[in-house]
C-alpha cells in the first residue's frame, strides 16, 4: 500500500558500513562495497584537494 516513510524506517536493524580492511574505519559500505574514506577496493588511495586539512 505505502512504499514511503513506514518501510524505510525498517531499514534501522541493517549494519550499512562495517570496519575498512585497508584503512581501519569504519566506513566500509556493505551493499556498495566501498570505502566511503579510502575508496577501496580502488588501488588508488581516495583524496580530494577540498578534504585536506590546512
Amino acid at each position: 500500500m505505502s512504499n514511503g516513510t513506514s518501510v524505510m524506517g525498517k531499514m534501522g536493524s541493517k549494519k550499512v558500513h562495517i570496519r575498512c580492511r585497508r584503512c581501519g574505519h569504519h566506513s566500509y559500505h556493505v551493499r556498495e562495497k566501498r570505502c566511503s574514506h579510502c575508496g577501496y577496493p580502488a588501488p588508488k588511495l581516495r583524496s580530494y584537494r577540498w578534504a585536506k586539512a590546512k
